[in-house]
């Protein structure tokens, strides 16, 4: 249920992004157009036939909506939406707005969850990679070194690795119980190069040779021999020990995302609200964008994630 929460969050972040990128362009790419044309010289519209009175009182009130578009911009630093990218809610605080610590709490808070996920993971990791060094691997190796991660998933699903080289000190010949992993590599290197796995070709022939290339290239040797045959219960452990650190380690990736989500929508946040100060906002229905909100509402719980929200702020627009 956690990973399903956490990717709802992500998919609802995800749209609020698109969304307000969608208004972040109409702001940026329609008003300043219509701003540049507002700023004509009385002469000129004088010029244009205007009644010398009526230019005048239009641009007595272009002036003055200059002049509160000028106030408005200097509460804006051109430079906010690049402090939140980097800082989430820092671009806001500059701008005045209390929802920076909504910003500022709901980093802190997906950190520290990204964090404490890897950390359990790690944890787990350790833990099955333990288990199989004191149980499986003890019998067969003093050294055991550590496997990669494909090694440790095949132990899950073998009782046992069988044998590397069923007679030590001439040409290799594999592992044929094909319950274990070396038995089942050398039973796909025969699917795999001969025409009938069943029957072997000369041990000089091609078709042999690549079969065992292919054996030896994937098959366990010695150092990684393992065996969990009078353990299951041993193995079963191992098994939900590696369930944990992958979900574990899935919930950190998860995380991750959301926090690279929340530094992108602080940045589109702080720029909208940026390009509606200095050029005002668009006009609908008499109407003017005046920011947009969002916020994140934490949890009830500890088993409830964190759900985050955006809305748009419109005004009346004054002529």
């Amino acid at each position: 249920m956690r990973d399903a929460a956490v990717r709802v969050l992500r998919f609802t972040a995800t749209r609020c992004q698109w969304a307000m990128l969608g208004v972040a362009l109409i702001v940026g790419g329609t008003f300043p157009l219509a701003q540049r044309g507002s700023a004509q010289p009385v002469q000129q519209r004088a010029l244009l036939g205007l009644p010398r009175s009526k230019a005048t009182s239009v641009e007595v009130s272009r002036s003055r909506e200059r002049t509160g578009l000028d106030a408005r911009a200097a509460g804006a630093p051109w430079w906010a939406p690049l402090a939140s990218g980097l800082v989430p809610g820092s671009g806001q605080f500059a701008l005045g707005q209390q929802r920076s610590v909504g910003y500022a709490v709901a980093e802190l808070y997906f950190v520290l969850q990204a964090v404490t996920a890897r950390r359990d993971g790690n944890r787990d990791r350790n833990e099955y990679q333990s288990l199989a060094a004191d149980v499986a691997r003890r019998p067969f190796s003093v050294s055991r070194p550590t496997g990669a991660w494909n090694y440790y998933e095949s132990m899950e699903k073998f009782v046992a690795s069988g044998v590397y080289d069923r007679t030590p000190g001439g040409a290799v010949e594999p592992e044929t119980d094909e319950t274990t992993f070396n038995g089942m590599r050398w039973r796909l290197a025969r699917e795999t190069f001969w025409q009938d796995a069943n029957a072997a070709p000369p041990s000089t022939s091609a078709a042999y040779q690549r079969a065992l290339q292919f054996y030896t290239e994937r098959a366990v040797t010695d150092a990684y021999r393992w065996s969990w045959r009078d353990a299951q219960l041993q193995q079963d452990v191992y098994r939900q020990t590696i369930s944990s650190a992958n979900r574990s380690y899935q919930r950190a990736v998860n995380f991750a995302g959301v926090v690279a989500a929340n530094h992108l929508v602080s940045l589109i946040d702080a720029y909208v609200t940026v390009r509606v100060r200095r050029f005002g906002g668009v006009r609908v229905a008499g109407l003017q964008l005046d920011g947009i909100d969002s916020r994140v509402h934490m949890s009830r719980t500890p088993l409830d994630q964190p759900r985050l929200s955006t809305g748009i702020r419109l005004v009346p627009f004054a002529p």
